[in-house]
């Protein structure tokens, strides 16, 4: 939407704790705040959402133009974002979803708000769909310089981490009660953790960086072919997974030995090549 026709929006939202009158009266939105892919300077635009457990959907519809919005283009670059909705404002990561997610992503936002198959139908443009992770506010470092991202990725790979730990430690447990629930719950949590984060570097990360430093091209295709390789691979463990209860853990063990190693090999790369360019850039 125009910024003209944004800012008596963003005004009143502020004014009233979220509740909009007029026109908008009923509607539920949100204001998210981003910062500019290329001005570096704060942009906020009110936005539709749907709740997904504690996450927030929200598409980058323009209203079914063939243009991105501007504000999808800023959390491909810049993925630490604020968000207000109602009288709380907090900090987010901003992921775009692809393939088959961003597909069964969309289906969820059209059931709760079907105006979207329309704006989709409007354009040849795959409309966007993008997950708002809230930041707990002990973890948010202010996305100021490009280092702040180096550290937050840093912050998700040890959350991936103990992850995989939780999950090693399941499977050295074959006499817990609840072996198979938590095996199930660590993988979920670490497969869409790692999901959201391989789309999002690969989707605004990378090809960011590919245009600041196009001599290291290679590093981010070898990352990219990485990515490729850890998703089959955990293709692999979810099917042994839905398993375990005919195979036990046994079974498992290898394939997920195996999947930590390529891992911790993965982050470990992506730290040694990654990390420091994001500081120079910064």
């Amino acid at each position: 939407m125009p910024l003209d026709f944004n800012a008596p929006i963003i005004e009143e939202f502020r004014t009233n704790a979220g509740r909009l009158g007029g026109p908008f009266e009923g509607w539920v939105l949100l204001l998210l705040t981003t910062t500019g892919a290329r001005s570096g300077k704060e942009h906020t635009t009110p936005l539709g959402f749907v709740e997904d457990g504690d996450r927030l959907l929200v598409v980058g519809s323009a209203g079914g133009s063939d243009r991105h919005p501007d504000w999808y283009r800023n959390v491909l670059v810049n993925p630490t974002v604020t968000v207000e909705v109602g009288p709380d404002a907090w900090q987010a990561t901003a992921v775009a979803a692809t393939g088959a997610e961003r597909d069964a992503l969309f289906a969820k936002v059209v059931a709760a708000a079907p105006g979207y198959a329309d704006y989709q139908k409007a354009t040849d443009r795959v409309l966007p769909v993008v997950v708002l992770h809230r930041i707990p506010a002990s973890d948010y470092t202010p996305p100021d310089r490009l280092d702040a991202l180096a550290d937050e990725l840093v912050k998700i790979h040890d959350w991936l981490r103990g992850e995989l730990a939780a999950l090693a430690d399941g499977l050295a447990a074959p006499g817990a009660a609840d072996l198979t629930v938590e095996l199930r719950r660590h993988c979920l949590t670490f497969c869409a953790g790692l999901a959201h984060h391989h789309g999002g570097e690969d989707a605004g990360l990378f090809p960011y960086l590919a245009r600041e430093f196009p001599d290291r091209a290679g590093v981010f295709e070898r990352l990219r072919a990485e990515h490729d390789t850890v998703a089959r691979a955990l293709d692999g463990l979810r099917a042994l997974l839905a398993r375990v209860d005919e195979t036990g853990p046994e079974e498992l063990r290898p394939e997920f030995d195996r999947l930590r190693s390529e891992l911790e090999a993965h982050f470990a790369y992506e730290e040694a090549e990654i990390v420091p360019l994001l500081r120079a850039a910064g």
